[in-house]
């Protein structure tokens, strides 16, 4: 009976599902966090009749046919590649991305990631970093004298000193942008990696060829809707009951074959 294994692949699908809702509800204050969506395909199907053929009978052509699906399967997880909204810290670091692109930050491999988490800090040394550590790319580094720093919309670092009554250029943080930025490998810890389906990073000055500014003093909140996760849980839940109801009445059936006297 094949509704035991399609109802499995369906049981099966709607565990997948879950599984995306609850790591987007685990990530609701992420930095940067953007959505998942599992996405789902018919397998194959089985052609017992083929429409068009002629039936051998009169020689009519059959209009559809008769074809048996097989189950479903998951055909990919999708990121929602839509802003979060911006949430003002005051942190001289925190640098939210009012746009398109990512943050390039250094792997201790040398392997270069992205980012759009922006809670940036600082070393012993004065080097910007990530909160994990890994230097944001290209490097600058901040003076001990430093009394505090500004970054302005197009990524320019000005520290200003006791000493002096003009603000130094320290750097200029650039931004990337792919092709397809829904093929970007999550290695955790909101960082990213480029692939053959992401393309390669093109990398300029913020607010240029489409890139977003930055803003200081803020962070992007993650894109997760609570509501709206929360409803398609009970719809994945509802969905795993369903098949599971479908793999009892098909037991159901084939005890009352084995039971035939």
């Amino acid at each position: 009976m094949r509704a035991l294994k399609i109802a499995a692949t369906g049981m099966a699908a709607q565990q997948m599902r879950v599984e995306t809702i609850s790591q987007n509800l685990a990530n609701m204050s992420t930095t940067g966090y953007n959505t998942r969506r599992a996405e789902f395909a018919d397998l194959h199907y089985q052609q017992l009749a083929r429409a068009g053929t002629v039936n051998a009978s009169d020689g009519t052509v059959l209009p559809t046919g008769v074809q048996l699906g097989l189950g479903v399967r998951p055909s990919a997880v999708s990121v929602n590649l839509a802003q979060g909204s911006l949430s003002a810290t005051g942190g001289d670091l925190d640098v939210a991305i009012d746009g398109k692109g990512y943050l390039e930050v250094t792997l201790p491999s040398g392997q270069a990631a992205y980012t759009r988490d922006g809670a940036l800090k600082r070393t012993g040394e004065g080097l910007i970093v990530t909160s994990d550590g890994f230097p944001v790319a290209p490097e600058i580094v901040i003076p001990d004298d430093a009394r505090s720093i500004s970054i302005n919309a197009d990524g320019e670092v000005y520290a200003y000193f006791d000493t002096a009554t003009e603000a130094q250029l320290l750097g200029q943080f650039t931004l990337a942008n792919f092709t397809n930025a829904k093929g970007l490998e999550a290695i955790g810890s909101n960082l990213f990696t480029e692939t053959e389906a992401s393309g390669p990073a093109t990398v300029a000055t913020p607010g240029l060829d489409g890139l977003g500014t930055l803003r200081q003093g803020y962070l992007e909140d993650s894109s997760v809707d609570a509501v709206r996760e929360v409803t398609e849980l009970i719809e994945a839940q509802r969905g795993y009951e369903l098949n599971a109801k479908v793999i009892s009445a098909a037991d159901q059936m084939l005890g009352a074959t084995t039971q035939i006297r």
